[in-house]
């Protein structure tokens, strides 16, 4: 049971990644990769509001599938790599020191949210 619920929780979250991380990047210009950004801090604050409320299954459903899949660590990598490779390795620093405090950030706000309610 618990993962048919992490396959649809993932089956929900990477169409909405993908849906959102082009709907993003379509609207800037650059080379820096904000559709993922916005993808992993939004997910970020979701999964640290959703363990401080929810457990077991709906932590399984929404947490671990929903979450898991609306983020995306490999695409973070993989854009910074592009990003060296393309020599604009002020972009490539600023995705890693951005992205890292965005989404500690995110998900401590998400927690304390979780605490306060």
């Amino acid at each position: 049971m618990m993962v048919l619920l992490v396959a649809l929780g993932a089956a929900l979250g990477a169409p909405l990644r993908y849906l959102v991380d082009r709907f993003v990047q379509g609207r800037h210009d650059s080379v820096f990769p904000w559709g993922t950004l916005t993808v992993n801090v939004v997910g970020s604050y979701l999964l640290g509001l959703l363990a401080g409320t929810v457990s077991g299954l709906w932590l399984a459903l929404l947490g671990t599938g929903f979450c898991g899949a609306l983020t995306t660590y490999s695409t973070f990598g993989y854009e910074t790599v592009r990003l060296v490779q393309e020599r604009a390795h002020g972009y490539a620093v600023l995705n890693v020191v951005v992205s890292l405090a965005a989404g500690l950030g995110a998900a401590l706000l998400g927690t304390l949210t979780a605490s306060a309610c």
